[in-house]
């Protein structure tokens, strides 16, 4: 292979796995497991078995999209494009899955099974069926609740983490469905795809998705304990969702995802 085109295609599968939300989560991971105390190898094994099963979510997501993005003329996507052929990109989904088996079982069999069957099983399911439904939501809000249990699951002494921390969890994931659907639903109406944020519509979603990331921030700042930090990152929330409701344009989009990065520390922080 000509090394332009072997460039091109590794491009094209760095963007068609989107590179957004799995840098995301995958950052988040190695920030949870740092501060839940892993030496850096482990982090590093934990942190990679949640990317490798993230790479398998993205590329299988546009996989399944393809013949809907080229019929709405998605240039974002390297598939509809041909930029990368579908055959490369399932290649490399296998390969992803296969390396995400391997690598979340190295982790300890509970968190291999917890990721697995809640996290990467979740995505998939999402891409499959659950993006075109009335439940669109829910395989969000179950990866997003069991990522911190992968985690603390893969300790020396296995232990689950507390409730709160995994119903902040599962709010910070419907928020982020919530603003991830944002910018694409009439693409997604116009071919199709009819999950929750496609039936509530752009406005209702707008105020929707910073009341949920709020509600996780109250869950945070409840379960760790009253604090002078928590409080005030909670005001803040208090604000930023006030912003979000009233504002126009992208000011309540911004808004939102300030709500979301304060869960994430809230997420963090917790020892």
């Amino acid at each position: 292979m000509p090394a332009g085109r072997g460039r091109a295609t590794l491009q094209g599968l760095a963007r068609a796995c989107h590179p957004g939300p799995t840098l995301a989560v995958t950052v988040l991971t190695a920030l949870l497991a740092s501060s839940a105390g892993h030496t850096p190898a482990r982090g590093l094994l934990v942190t990679a078995a949640v990317l490798t099963g993230q790479l398998s979510i993205g590329w299988s997501n546009d996989l399944l999209d393809a013949a809907r993005d080229r019929a709405v003329g998605r240039a974002d996507k390297p598939i509809a494009r041909g930029v990368v052929s579908e055959r490369t990109v399932r290649v490399a989904t296998g390969a992803a899955l296969a390396a995400c088996t391997v690598l979340s079982l190295a982790c300890g069999l509970a968190s291999g099974l917890v990721h697995l069957l809640l996290g990467v099983a979740s995505g998939w399911a999402y891409n499959l069926w659950f993006k075109r439904s009335l439940l669109s939501p829910l395989p969000y809000a179950v990866a997003f609740a069991a990522l911190p249990a992968v985690v603390t699951l893969a300790l020396p002494a296995p232990v689950w983490p507390p409730a709160w921390v995994m119903v902040t969890g599962a709010l910070l994931g419907v928020g982020a469905h919530l603003l991830n659907a944002l910018p694409d639903l009439a693409d997604d109406e116009a071919t199709g795809v009819n999950g929750l944020p496609q039936r509530l519509g752009a406005r209702t979603v707008r105020w929707l998705a910073p009341v949920v990331l709020l509600a996780g921030t109250v869950v945070a700042a409840s379960g760790s304990g009253p604090d002078a930090a928590g409080v005030l990152l909670l005001g803040v929330c208090v604000a930023l969702a006030a912003v979000a409701v009233v504002a126009r344009g992208r000011l309540p989009f911004v808004a939102a995802i300030g709500i979301a990065l304060v869960n994430v520390v809230a997420l963090v922080a917790h020892r």
